[in-house]
């Protein structure tokens, strides 16, 4: 089975001051795209919320609108795939808590965004 990969857009799009703020639904779909070309075997989840809710999904990534909190969102989906291997990209360490004791694994946002881009 492919590595699900739960990605908090609010938390990755935040992690580089490049004027996201302006456009919140344009920052998300760039991810959104980046996203869509890392080429790996990983099914890929995009939680957004707010002002990016309207973003669609792409063939790669599926966006998933929460209709709250995204950290809500990304838990409870989290809890709904605990039987498989889940990896929780996000640097919110009250998510990271939540989202392990249903045996996600986390990693930064770094490892889809570097630095700067």
């Amino acid at each position: 089975m492919t590595v699900l990969m739960i990605v908090d857009a609010a938390n990755v799009v935040g992690s580089v001051p490049d004027g996201w703020w302006r456009d919140r639904r344009g920052a998300a779909e760039r991810l959104r795209d980046r996203l869509a070309r890392r080429g790996g075997e990983e099914e890929i989840v995009l939680v957004v919320e707010g002002a990016a809710r309207g973003v669609e999904s792409v063939p790669g990534v599926r966006v998933d609108a929460a209709p709250g909190s995204g950290d809500d969102r990304i838990v409870e989906l989290a809890a709904a795939h605990a039987d498989r291997d889940c990896v929780v990209v996000t640097a919110d360490r009250a998510l990271r808590e939540r989202v392990a004791a249903y045996g996600a694994r986390c990693v930064g946002p770094r490892t889809v965004r570097p630095e700067g881009g």
